[in-house]
């Protein structure tokens, strides 16, 4: 079994992709300072999978620190880096701390990955590197606009950075673009957790439904879209994961042409916040309360998925519906809400 580090392994996409790892044969390690998840979550993919998982609670832009795992894990064969910053929101207001913790973090991991030989690096990326794109579905080719916010600089910087490491390295890289992971693992046992007031839309309408929020808040209904809220492409968690599984997959059985390849993961259909609520709606049976709010800084109008490169060359094929998405991400909340005290966090106030 090859042993695979996953950097933010109690995070949401993360605890989702250890869970896919096991399943696939891989040994996983996970390392997570927990400054924005909870090491609860860990339970959860124990209960899936039937393993412990070893988590470091080392904060990646502590370099010893960092370089302490790969000293007690000179095996590892692969990585899978998710942590880091990701509330748009947040970054605009606080973009030193951003570049600071997404960028080092990334620089630090990169070094020991070139003093103990890594040969594969899975680099969590986002669709946010396109800006706003002048046509859409946007391809891995479509060039990248001006980001809208701090948090998608960070990812377009990091992008670049292992760009050119990958140059001049031996390590197979590879960037999988996201769009908007939501929902919950079929078996309920892990799904999002947001930190405070969520960022992210479904959270949001989860957290309004049980109660939790007394109203959300849609930004903006005068964009230029199909009801004037923004668009996106909505994919479920588990099939993000799973994209993760293949892209190792693809690199360990030297499939991959190229020092460092791009992926898009979306399911390619576009989804605006209006008509998300309604297919929640529909799945739940309980109306929304929100109101129209004014645009948010930070947000793209449009924007959604060619995955065609991703279907052809990894073998990925989208498992969930968006009625799925929004099914697992109720059933979620409301087993938060029948256990309250698992999952209370108190160390940060946002996601």
């Amino acid at each position: 079994m090859s042993k695979i580090l996953v950097t933010g392994g109690c995070g949401y996409i993360g605890s989702h992709t250890l869970v896919d790892l096991i399943g696939s044969g891989f040994e996983v390690i996970s390392v997570d300072n927990n400054s924005r998840s909870s090491p609860r979550i860990l339970e959860g993919v124990e209960k899936i999978t039937g393993q412990k998982i070893k988590n470091y609670k080392v904060d990646l832009c502590n370099f010893d620190d960092t370089f302490a795992i790969f000293q007690e894990n000179t095996d590892i064969a692969g990585i899978i880096h998710f942590a880091a910053y990701k509330a748009v929101g947040e970054s605009v207001a606080e973009p030193v701390m951003y570049f600071e913790n997404n960028l080092v973090s990334l620089l630090n991991l990169l070094k020991c990955v070139q003093e103990f030989k890594v040969p594969y690096f899975v680099f969590s990326s986002s669709c946010t590197v396109y800006g706003n794109p002048d046509v859409i579905p946007v391809t891995e080719t479509t060039p990248p606009k001006p980001a809208e916010s701090p948090y998608g600089y960070t990812k377009q910087m990091g992008e670049q950075i292992i760009n050119e490491f990958a140059k001049v390295n031996p390590t197979q890289c590879i960037l999988l673009r996201y769009f908007n992971p939501v929902g919950a693992h079929p078996s309920i046992q892990i799904g999002e957790l947001p930190i405070g007031k969520p960022a992210n839309l479904v959270p949001a309408i989860t957290q309004t439904a049980i109660g939790k929020l007394p109203q959300m808040t849609v930004f903006g209904n005068d964009y230029d879209t199909r009801d004037g809220s923004c668009l996106r492409d909505f994919i479920h968690v588990s099939d993000i994961a799973h994209a993760h599984t293949l892209s190792l997959q693809y690199l360990m059985d030297g499939k991959s042409q190229k020092h460092c390849d791009v992926f898009n993961l979306g399911t390619g259909n576009g989804v605006t916040v209006l008509e998300a609520i309604r297919a929640f709606e529909k799945v739940s049976g309980a109306a929304l309360n929100y109101a129209i709010g004014p645009r948010r800084p930070g947000d793209v109008i449009a924007i959604y998925a060619n995955n065609e490169y991703a279907v052809k060359e990894l073998g990925w094929e989208i498992k969930y519906s968006l009625e799925d998405m929004m099914e697992t991400a109720w059933k979620w909340e409301q087993r938060l809400k029948a256990d309250e005290t698992l999952y209370l966090l108190q160390n940060a106030n946002l996601n």
